[in-house]
């Protein structure tokens, strides 16, 4: 995807949001980040089981039954209730999306939609025995691929009820270091779970960008803490780009994405960092600063920044609704921000 001259920074968040309401959650979302912003559709998983990671993208997979036990969510031959409210629960929120978008004046030109990616849905998902799929290398073939093959058709859905909009797809991988680093514990916790190749890893989301691709997604970028990010491997799956929270990103990693961004990626900057329990917030400028520095020191163009989307280092659940709101006003600002340094 190369970055055009017109492009601008933009924001957008990470996914989950507090509360309930999924018809005021949107209309919030869709109010804040207007063009050149990035709504997307929220997660809510204080609605409970089904609204969660897991189970939201569980209820995409195909021939792969899903059901709740004291352990989490586990492989079976037919799917349980849970698995039915986690389709229902996603199949209201993109009819309320539709309802709520068909009612702009003006509606924004793309939108976001999140996924867990197939490597931590195989560290989430359990087999019979109890055990985790990531323990089986058949069991996360067969996610990727149920993955890859459910896609299509959630992408399909989306885009009827905001047509016009370009689907844009987040994958995230929370797990992904733990994964390949061999230290997710068994079911027991007496031991680790064996490391899963890299080769593995790039193939299995080689294979779900792959689906997204074909499904008519205009962007698809995989999300990863920034622990042991594995960078190099998200872009040589396919992916358009990567979101990365900035904080505690080594040199190394910033040179990778100095050449991700030489070479038409695009990074999606986790720079405003939301760890605050009286949810203060930074100054815009400085979070602006706190990606210019390092963009300088790496010799990129300041025209260069227009191609950025800036999000907060991790999810808005755990918020009051009108500190997420808040979070976006202060995204849009930073975004602001970077246009004017890109414009110089």
């Amino acid at each position: 995807m190369a970055l055009v001259n017109d492009l601008r920074a933009s924001a957008t968040a990470l996914g989950p949001w507090p509360g309930s309401d999924p018809a005021e959650a949107i209309r919030i979302i869709r109010g804040e980040l207007g063009d050149p912003h990035l709504p997307f559709l929220p997660e809510l998983p204080d609605r409970g089981v089904g609204s969660d990671a897991v189970g939201r993208t569980g209820s995409l997979l195909v021939d792969l039954a899903l059901d709740v036990q004291p352990h989490g969510w586990r492989l079976v031959d037919r799917p349980g209730k849970d698995a039915q409210r986690a389709r229902s629960a996603l199949s209201t929120d993109i009819n309320i999306l539709a309802d709520v978008a068909g009612a702009e004046d003006v509606s924004a030109a793309e939108l976001k939609i999140q996924l867990l990616g197939p490597m931590s849905l195989a560290a989430n998902l359990h087999l019979h025995n109890g055990e985790r799929a990531l323990l089986d290398y058949g069991a996360r073939r067969d996610i990727a691929e149920s993955l890859a093959a459910g896609v299509a058709d959630h992408v399909r859905r989306v885009s009827a009820a905001v047509p016009g909009a370009g689907i844009v797809v987040q994958v995230d991988e929370p797990d992904i270091a733990s994964v390949m680093a061999g230290t997710i514990p068994t079911a027991s916790g007496y031991r680790t779970l064996r490391s899963v190749a890299g080769e593995e890893v790039t193939a299995a989301w080689r294979l779900v960008i792959e689906a997204l691709k074909a499904a008519g997604v205009v962007e698809a970028v995989v999300s990863v803490p920034e622990i042991e990010a594995p960078i190099e491997r998200i872009l040589a799956a396919g992916a358009d780009g990567v979101a990365v929270p900035l904080r505690a990103l080594t040199t190394r990693q910033w040179e990778q994405l100095a050449a991700a961004v030489e070479s038409g990626k695009r990074v999606w900057a986790g720079a405003l960092h939301i760890n605050d329990p009286q949810g203060r917030l930074p100054r815009a400028s400085d979070v602006v600063e706190s990606i210019w520095k390092p963009w300088r020191q790496l010799g990129l163009p300041a025209s260069g920044l227009a191609g950025l989307r800036v999000t907060p280092s991790s999810g808005l659940a755990d918020f009051k609704p009108s500190a997420a709101k808040d979070v976006l006003k202060k995204l849009t600002q930073v975004a602001d921000g970077l246009d004017q340094l890109a414009q110089g």
